[in-house]
């Protein structure tokens, strides 16, 4: 495998739901080195209450995969659901249909996905998060999921960021045995992918989303 540069993982690690190889084992090893990866990102207050969940469990992976098709269906039922977002360039509707038909298709097999990974938060001695600003609790997981997406990218894995599953945290949690001061940041579905590589993805213009000094 040719390692790839840091600019063809920044734009090539995409959200990948079709083409992950449901049959495929992945080596434990190569997640362990992703994660390794991913505790370098930074975290508030370097207090690094970090944890990443990795399911491979067959029974498992199918109970936490049917609760993210539940949830999944009824989200796929509101107006924030890509497929149900109306856009004026056709071109762009068009994407957003082929992403509503690849998240339904992921629904349907996450729990056949060969590696389940939930990174989470603890809050030590609290259950339940503080009201208000949440963005130095989330910058401690967040930053550290993506790495770990984007060196499973560097190692030849593919992988979906998702969190519809969060609607039945509860059910997962007990599931897995969390405690609750333990809160999940995500769900991210590991395995080697079919057919070529990735290349970058249509994003809108720089312009259209950067200002300078003030709105």
């Amino acid at each position: 495998m040719t390692e790839l540069s840091a600019h063809e993982v920044l734009t090539t690690t995409r959200t990948v739901r079709r083409r992950l190889d449901l049959d495929r084992p992945v080596d434990p090893d190569l997640i362990r080195q992703a994660l390794t990866t991913a505790l370098q990102a930074p975290s508030s207050s370097n207090a690094q209450r970090w944890h990443f969940l990795v399911i491979t469990d067959a029974d498992r992976r199918a109970a936490i995969g049917e609760y993210y098709r539940r949830a999944a269906e009824e989200y796929f039922e509101t107006a924030e659901s890509a497929g149900n977002q109306p856009h004026e360039d056709p071109a762009r509707q068009r994407t957003q249909q082929r992403v509503r038909a690849s998240s339904a298709h992921l629904a349907q097999h996450m729990g056949r996905v060969p590696v389940l990974v939930i990174p989470a938060v603890e809050t030590p001695d609290v259950t339940e998060l503080p009201a208000g600003n949440q963005s130095g609790l989330w910058g401690t997981i967040l930053p550290a999921a993506w790495s770990y997406m984007l060196a499973a990218r560097n190692l030849g894995l593919a992988a979906a960021w998702t969190t519809l599953h969060l609607k039945y945290e509860r059910e997962v949690a007990d599931l897995l045995g969390l405690p609750p001061t333990v809160h999940q940041a995500a769900l991210i579905p590991t395995a080697h992918y079919t057919g070529d590589g990735f290349k970058p993805a249509a994003r809108q213009p720089l312009d259209e989303v950067l200002h300078l000094n003030r709105w």
